[in-house]
């Protein structure tokens, strides 16, 4: 039987696994995240030179996790601020009222996409990111198969046992790809797709870049994962083609809020004033293709030119108001092929 988020949160708050970065002394601000641990290092010596008073303590794991540890701590909050969290999820929290309101200095240079709509802001965007596929291209010539060009084209027996992807209970890039396809397709077509990717998956992994580390490792042959991560392993010299599916890619954006009930609020709005300035959006466009600050992105290697036009219209409202439906049609049709955790 599935588990809701706050008995999830639970048993994560009794694991080990969450990554924290600073220390505890007097101007520090706690930080739930999502993002890369391998992107954080770059973000806080951007904080810390903007705010030099200020220390980061960051708390890292996937998306599932960090939402539901923060819905686990809404009457008792540990954090101060959550960024590089699944807008998704976000807004899920916002809708139970536990986000702060704040416009942070400088919001309104901005793609409006990037802003919460309320009169002041309770979430704003930092960047987004892609779906992708990644491809062995050493096991693939082994098997001597064609490179998959469409989401359909993972459905056929060719590649039966030989494809990983993100759990969408736990993984942001998981969910995002099941809310697109759903969006794409319809919700009958988007499961009747989905059961027929399901016969071709070998597992479920709980990590959005995971699949495609396993790929580059040889231990799996296709990867459902994100732009960031794929075009990463491939510019490290990983055996790895990545395809952008012509259907189009789901996205979601990594999004940046304070959460009501801090103690630490003029630090954590320091924190979204940095978030939303244009030396932050900088940072983030050499990993991401698509950021908040308009005229700041380019194009990065291995990614395509026209991410823009690839990526979907996506309905992050339909998403998140239907996140928790979605999530139980999913686990109770596919989890038997989760990794176990």
């Amino acid at each position: 039987m599935k588990r809701s988020l706050k008995d999830q949160a639970k048993c994560i708050l009794a694991m080990s696994g969450l990554m924290v970065f600073g220390t505890a002394n007097a101007g520090v601000i706690t930080v739930y995240t999502s993002l890369e641990a391998d992107q954080l290092p770059s973000y806080t010596a951007s904080f810390k030179k903007a705010y030099p008073d200020v220390t980061v303590k960051w708390v890292r794991d996937s998306t599932g996790v960090i939402t539901a540890k923060l819905l686990a701590e809404k009457n008792n909050p540990k954090a101060d601020v959550v960024a590089g969290l699944a807008l998704t999820s976000l807004m899920a929290l916002d809708r139970q009222n536990m986000l702060m309101p704040y416009a942070p200095v400088g919001v309104q240079k901005l793609d409006k996409r990037f802003v919460s709509d309320k009169k002041v802001p309770t979430w704003i965007g930092l960047s987004a990111y892609e779906a992708a596929l990644c491809v062995n291209s050493i096991e693939l010539k082994k098997r001597k198969l064609p490179l998959p060009q469409t989401w359909q084209d993972l459905t056929k027996p060719i590649y039966k046992g030989l494809i990983v992807m993100p759990n969408p209970e736990s993984s942001g890039t998981g969910y995002l790809n099941v809310s697109s396809w759903l969006q794409m397709m319809g919700e009958q077509k988007g499961w009747a797709y989905m059961d027929a990717l399901n016969k071709n998956v070998k597992q479920y992994i709980h990590s959005g870049s995971k699949p495609c580390k396993m790929v580059a490792q040889g231990e799996a042959v296709i990867g459902v994962s994100f732009g960031y991560r794929t075009a990463l392993l491939k510019q490290k010299g990983a055996p790895i083609d990545l395809v952008f599916p012509k259907e189009g890619l789901g996205w979601d954006m990594e999004a940046a809020a304070i959460v009501k009930g801090t103690k630490n609020l003029t630090d954590a709005q320091k924190f979204m004033n940095w978030a939303v300035s244009k030396d932050a959006n900088v940072l983030a466009a050499t990993q991401s293709a698509v950021v908040a600050y308009p005229g700041v992105a380019k194009p990065v290697k291995f990614r395509p030119s026209n991410v823009n036009a690839l990526m979907i219209k996506n309905d992050f409202a339909w998403a998140a108001t239907n996140r928790d439906r979605i999530l139980k049609q999913w686990n109770s049709r596919y989890s038997a092929k989760n990794e176990p955790k």
